[in-house]
């Protein structure tokens, strides 16, 4: 008994120190992983090739710098780390680099490799979110659209949340073999086969390991597909915008009828998944940007994107810098952050940031209240309208703050039953709030707008009766609802109407001045990017919401994701049309050619002003977009790799910065007079001090004929408020086709004692027998 005992005794003891011991190495590997973080590596590829971390040729040169770093931190300790610095991809086309999971320790070793760069830690980027190509000119068997154009092979690559292959708007019939500059794949994965591409998705790639480590989880597979197959819409959507076929008779669940297609319905699509349910990592998006170029896509679209920061620090830029050098368009939107002002992303010089506006094709209801007052709102709710019955906001619906945004919960079912629920705009999402008044027994909602969401409203598949209202509207119904003892309302549906004022520019729509860049106006230009109808997977409800079991072929969503594909597909179409054009003339053309009034007549206006002031430049960019006049804009304004280089150079950034953007060791020159406003772009964006009374900028700019072989041009200026602006010459008289001539403009602060922050807005326009060349002018005192 004894000796059972003093061995269960020594036994214990022994799992108390196993216990220990696991304990022990759970506390350190816990604490390895917190110290861990995944980085994305910028090495400069002229000093790593010859690097001695790199002299091994049986390996690849990232594994050797991998290696040393992990044996000299293992050195250091003495003993093997639990913790090993796990890479995750290796950037070798459109930036030089790697993306790895390390540790503080493991960076201070990576800072002893020769051509070492930076590592900037990885984020998280977030999505941005028919009948558009007749509002944008573009019609069957016409101009842009004739056979011969469109018969040329042109890939986009759409990085998103993926695709669903079997959608109507991705067959391939009547398509010729896939282009043999193609180099990409089909990967096998959740839901997905190599059958599932065809002529039209000709590549299908999935990029998850930057996002799994972020998360610090496997993706759930019965959430998620882990593969190129679609989970959200938003990719499927996107995609078909820019380059969807053709289909007949689509619609949303009766509304927006007519015939879907892509911009260049004929392009062929290559589909990266790099966005999953909780957004995209930038390690990821550069995996896949990287791959796009190497596979062979001549436009890469990115309705993406996350707060603007240095273009040495901003991922996208980065990569998308390379892109531009190996002749790819990169299209990015400039994000749903409006109308706040500085708020517009992407904004990088070489890629085209798009901004976001109206179609004249709407969806109006009417509400009508007790006292006889009615106001015009928007909804796609499919349903008979609402008789006249009790509303109830804020307080007369729930007895929490929240109530008066209809968030989970808030509401009180004795309160609300049987009634139309006023809900503010915010927190939660618009179809949510409608499906939070149904759980409580409501009949109806009214979304309300701020004072910053101006008139803007949107078309949403709600689930029960219920419309958004402009902020002048919503006012009134806050004051009425808690003013008059018993206030009623009622809603009503009128289905799809047209030729409303447009385009107006969304409220949503990011805005400049841009925060990294102030010397180039961005926005670029602005698209259709409100209530965009487009392809939609068929396991998806339209509202996103379980409780929703309806079922749709064809979604209505709004935002610059929606934008951003429209200039994609049209970029690809005049990519098709001048083969030889650089993005920079592609970008020119599109820009120089862009309108500023709408159809009416009146210059275009901003939702985000409940008295509809005009919208300018730091909103809309040039303007709105015009296919058929970019196809044949005139002059363009180009730009080369080393106009770019010496724009850095101009912004003061350091070799090491510059470095990250070209992935060349060029030097800056210390005698040559460089100015950022001297950069090649169509518009011109001038800083001037308060106090710069009579002081003067001058700007240089080389303009290209790709017109009339002889032509001549004439300027025609359109002065901002406090400058005087001249041009020398006044005249440009071209010989032949291709033939390059300079100006220069010079801006003079007329007017002193300007508010800082202020802005002002012009336009100059180069003007012949046949073509208007038009750049906007932004003068912006500091």
């Amino acid at each position: 008994m004894k000796c059972q005992s003093l061995s269960s005794f020594f036994a214990g003891i022994m799992i108390f120190r196993t216990l220990v011991l696991f304990l022990a190495f759970m506390v350190a590997n816990s604490t390895a992983l917190a110290d861990q973080q995944t980085y994305i590596v910028h090495i400069d590829k002229t000093k790593i090739r010859a690097s001695i971390h790199s002299q091994d040729s049986s390996k690849p040169w990232f594994e050797s710098i991998i290696d040393f770093i992990s044996e000299a931190a293992t050195q250091e300790d003495g003993e093997e780390e639990i913790l090993a610095p796990q890479l995750l991809y290796a950037y070798e086309t459109s930036m030089f680099g790697f993306a790895a999971h390390l540790s503080k320790k493991h960076l201070k070793y990576l800072n002893q490799v020769e051509g070492f760069l930076s590592a900037i830690p990885d984020e998280l980027s977030t999505l941005h979110t028919t009948y558009s190509p007749q509002f944008l000119g573009l019609r069957s068997r016409r101009e842009l659209w004739t056979a011969s154009n469109l018969a040329n092979d042109v890939i986009i690559g759409v990085l998103d949340s993926g695709i669903w292959p079997e959608h109507t708007s991705f067959q391939d019939s009547g398509l010729s073999p896939v282009p043999s500059h193609w180099k990409g794949v089909c990967e096998k994965g959740t839901k997905f086969s190599s059958s599932n591409c065809n002529k039209k998705l000709i590549g299908a790639r999935a990029y998850f390991k930057g996002y799994e480590k972020y998360f610090g989880k496997k993706i759930n597979e019965t959430v998620d597909y882990l593969s190129p197959r679609d989970s959200q819409g938003h990719g499927t959507h996107t995609a078909s915008t820019a380059a969807g076929d053709m289909v007949k008779n689509a619609n949303f669940l009766g509304q927006a009828r007519g015939t879907a297609t892509g911009m260049r319905y004929t392009s062929r699509i290559a589909a990266y998944k790099v966005c999953w349910s909780s957004g995209c990592t930038n390690s990821d998006v550069l995996a896949a940007m990287d791959q796009a170029v190497s596979d062979g896509v001549d436009v890469l679209s990115l309705s993406l994107g996350s707060i603007p920061k240095p273009f040495y620090s901003d991922s996208i830029a980065i990569a998308s810098f390379g892109a531009t050098q190996k002749g790819v368009l990169v299209a990015c939107s400039a994000g749903n952050s409006g109308p706040f002002p500085s708020t517009v992303g992407n904004g990088a010089p070489w890629i085209m940031t798009v901004a976001a506006s109206s179609t004249d094709r709407t969806f109006p209801t009417k509400v009508k209240l007790g006292n006889g007052q009615i106001f015009k709102g928007s909804s796609l709710y499919q349903g008979k309208k609402t008789t006249q019955m009790p509303l109830v906001y804020g307080k007369s619906a729930g007895a929490t703050k929240e109530a008066q945004y209809c968030t989970g919960g808030s509401l009180d079912p004795k309160l609300v039953h049987g009634k139309i629920v006023a809900c503010e705009r915010g927190i939660n999402g618009r179809t949510e709030k409608g499906e939070e008044v149904k759980v409580a027994g409501g009949s109806g909602m009214i979304l309300l707008n701020n004072e910053y969401q101006g008139e803007e409203l949107f078309a949403d598949p709600h689930i029960l009766p219920a419309t958004s209202l402009g902020a002048s509207a919503s006012k009134i119904i806050r004051s009425y609802s808690e003013s008059v003892k018993k206030p009623t309302a009622s809603i009503s549906f009128m289905g799809t109407k047209f030729r409303d004022p447009a385009p107006v520019m969304a409220a949503f729509s990011s805005r400049g001045p841009s925060l990294v860049g102030s010397d180039v106006i961005k926005p670029d230009v602005t698209a259709p990017g409100v209530n965009i109808l487009a392809a939609w997977p068929p396991k998806i409800s339209p509202s996103f919401l379980k409780s929703d079991k309806r079922k749709v072929s064809f979604n209505i969503l709004s935002g610059t994701s929606m934008s951003c594909p429209h200039v994609s597909g049209i970029a690809a179409l005049l990519k098709s049309l001048h083969k030889d054009w650089s993005p920079a003339a592609i970008k020119s053309a599109l820009m120089t050619t862009a309108y500023t009034l709408n159809n009416k007549g009146a210059p275009i206006s901003d939702m985000a002003s409940n008295d509809s002031p005009l919208a300018t430049p730091f909103v809309y960019g040039s303007g709105h977009v015009n296919p058929v006049s970019a196809s044949d804009p005139g002059l363009v304004y180009d730009i080369s790799t080393k106009d770019y280089f010496n724009y850095l150079c101009s912004i003061n950034y350091t070799s090491s910065q510059i470095a990250l953007l070209s992935r060349s060791n060029l030097v800056c020159s210390r005698k040559a007079v460089l100015k950022a406003g001297d950069l090649n772009y169509p518009s011109f964006a001038v800083l001037f001090g308060r106090s710069s009374f009579n002081s003067s900028v001058t700007y240089r700019r080389v303009v290209t004929n790709v017109g009339k072989s002889r032509s001549s041009y004439a300027v025609k200026v359109e002065q901002p408020n406090g400058v005087s602006v001249s041009v020398e010459p006044r005249k440009l008289k071209f010989e032949k086709l291709g033939q390059k001539l300079s100006y220069n403009v010079t801006f003079l602060a007329t007017g002193g004692g300007k508010i800082a922050g202020s802005s002002s807005f012009g336009s100059l326009i180069w003007v012949s027998d046949r073509y208007k060349v038009t750049s906007p002018i932004a003068i912006t005192w500091q």
